[in-house]
């Protein structure tokens, strides 16, 4: 993927198109040995942590036709690495505040990085089904709350 490729994406709200051209794009260039920006290297080392989801990148075409149904226990990958890539860029910068001290006491309590990715995910997806249904705004302080819930249980 080449620079080009961020012109005329609003990179606060790809569509689902963008984002999963940008995981396939990546993946691609990974497996070409090419050189990677700094984000689609934070998505290759996630990527790498979820090889089961290496055959849905490798296809562009068929990414942007799937459709992954919950119901039938398929998780969405693409949904998932941008989880992990917005979960890092949270604790990267303490945005909201305390994400970055709560990441850490999970990792230290599950001796693991990429788990305590998983437990905070888990707090990011009920905020945001919550606010979805209630229509409201995200809550911040809930979900710092439920990180810290999670880091101490």
């Amino acid at each position: 993927m080449d620079t080009d490729f961020w012109i005329g994406i609003d990179l606060f709200n790809p569509s689902k198109e963008e984002v999963r051209q940008f995981f396939c794009a990546t993946w691609q260039k990974v497996q070409a040995h090419q050189v990677l920006t700094p984000l689609e290297a934070i998505a290759r080392d996630w990527i790498l942590q979820h090889p089961e989801y290496e055959h849905d990148l490798a296809d562009e075409v068929a990414a942007q036709t799937a459709d992954y149904d919950i119901a039938k226990g398929q998780s969405n990958p693409f949904l998932h690495l941008s989880m992990h890539l917005s979960i890092e860029e949270q604790i990267s910068i303490d945005q909201p505040p305390g994400i970055r001290a709560g990441f850490q006491r999970l990792a230290e309590r599950l001796g693991s990085a990429h788990e305590a990715h998983h437990e905070i995910m888990e707090c990011l997806g009920q905020m945001l089904w919550t606010a979805q249904r209630n229509g409201t705004a995200p809550d911040a302080a809930l979900y710092i709350e439920s990180v810290q819930r999670r880091a101490q249980a």
